[in-house]
């Protein structure tokens, strides 16, 4: 399947990066990956729950830290019944309805047996998140999506779901009005099909009249023993549109020829 063929095309142009401002400083416990960052509206604490430890996460009163290290988000894992239910993935952090919202990914390297999930607490104290499991967006070897790396936005109300990894890259769904289950069906909004420039852990924030969409695209992995070629090393794109659901192009690459 290509975009060309759905019932509302897409035409995605995507930006390589050009550069990148200078990272700022990071005390205490910083080595993490897929960071999600909140911060709690009663004292002003900052939260940052990351991939690994069926979740770990960990709180500070500066973003620059000192981050201390709280625990697992859910030390019994995810009840997704699927393989990796308890090596939980890529966090996204939310307030919804006066809740804290977190949505993880359950998948295993390199397969489609995948599920978004949602964790919610009032206060993000440890030991205080239900696990709500599945979301209801899943995937199998017979999607064309797979559905990790889940991000929502928040559309006056309406709230959306981006997700997607590789396969036909970034896919999104309508959720409900509480944002605990998807609403109604998938729909591609971002799909590279030139050679292996795969996408996968999008972010959508609007910014003025635009949403702009984030993503990681390239040579994911294995740097180790196979240096990519000049151009596809892996990296962050983006591109925008006046809707949220779809017509997003940037000005340099484009991607539907």
């Amino acid at each position: 399947m290509v975009i060309r063929k759905l019932a509302t095309p897409i035409v995605l142009y995507a930006a390589l990066v050009r550069g990148y401002a200078n990272p700022g400083s990071c005390s205490g416990a910083c080595n993490v990956h897929d960071p999600s960052l909140i911060q709690r509206t009663s004292d002003s604490l900052y939260f940052r729950f990351s991939t690994g430890n069926k979740i770990s996460y960990a709180s500070a009163s500066s973003i620059k830290g000192p981050w201390t290290t709280i625990g697992s988000m859910l030390p019994s894992g995810s009840s997704i019944d699927l393989a990796g239910n308890t090596d939980l993935w890529a966090p996204d952090a939310h307030i919804v309805n006066d809740l804290y919202y977190v949505y993880y990914s359950v998948s295993t390297f390199g397969s489609q047996s995948s599920a978004l999930g949602l964790a919610t607490s009032a206060t993000m104290e440890s030991g205080s998140w239900t696990d709500h499991g599945s979301t209801g967006i899943a995937s199998s070897s017979s999607k064309a999506y797979n559905a990790i790396d889940g991000n929502l936005i928040d559309v006056d109300g309406t709230y959306y779901m981006n997700f997607g990894s590789f396969w036909h890259d970034i896919y999104q769904a309508p959720m409900n009005s509480a944002a605990t289950n998807v609403a109604s069906s998938s729909y591609n909004i971002a799909y590279n099909a030139t050679g292996s420039h795969s996408e996968e852990g999008s972010y959508m924030y609007k910014y003025g009249s635009y949403y702009y969409l984030f993503f990681s695209s390239g040579t994911c992995c294995g740097y180790d023993t196979s240096i990519p070629a000049a151009g596809e090393e892996y990296k962050i794109m983006v591109c925008r549109s006046t809707s949220p659901t779809g017509g997003f192009v940037s000005e340099h690459l484009d991607l539907w020829k």
